[in-house]
């Protein structure tokens, strides 16, 4: 995927140089989460089919179940967590695509470099800790 390979790209007018070597470190830790995301995404697809079949089933009277959550809340959850899981994946792919064009690690709010401390937290960051407490 790293489309700068040998090539070492100016962030910002006052950050870093980057070699390939930093962009394929963000890289690794951006496709080592996107695994987990879509086994995670799995597993959701997996009790929600349980969902499915447990409501597709007449007999099913989780509603005056004392012991349990509802079907209902259920479902509600896992769609929750799809959702999530879903956001978190397209923030992925959009940062795997900057690293590609070589935009990654700038702010896409105000061109400034978005700092290493914070992509080392949060690799998929698009916004510079300035920007990101500015939207809060």
């Amino acid at each position: 995927m790293l489309a700068n390979r040998g090539k070492t790209v100016e962030m910002g007018t006052r950050g870093p140089r980057w070699d390939r070597v930093q962009f394929a470190h963000f890289e690794r830790a951006l496709l080592a989460r996107r695994v987990e995301l879509d086994a995670q995404f799995g597993i959701t697809q997996a009790e929600l089919e349980g969902v499915r079949q447990a409501r597709a089933d007449a007999s099913a009277d989780d509603e005056h179940d004392p012991e349990g959550s509802t079907l209902s809340s259920d479902w509600s959850r896992i769609q929750g967590l799809e959702e999530n899981i879903s956001r978190q994946r397209l923030a992925i792919d959009a940062a795997l695509q900057r690293i590609d064009d070589g935009s990654y690690g700038i702010c896409v709010r105000c061109g400034k470099p978005v700092g290493i401390e914070r992509l080392e937290a949060r690799p998929a960051s698009e916004l510079c800790i300035v920007c990101a407490r500015a939207l809060e």
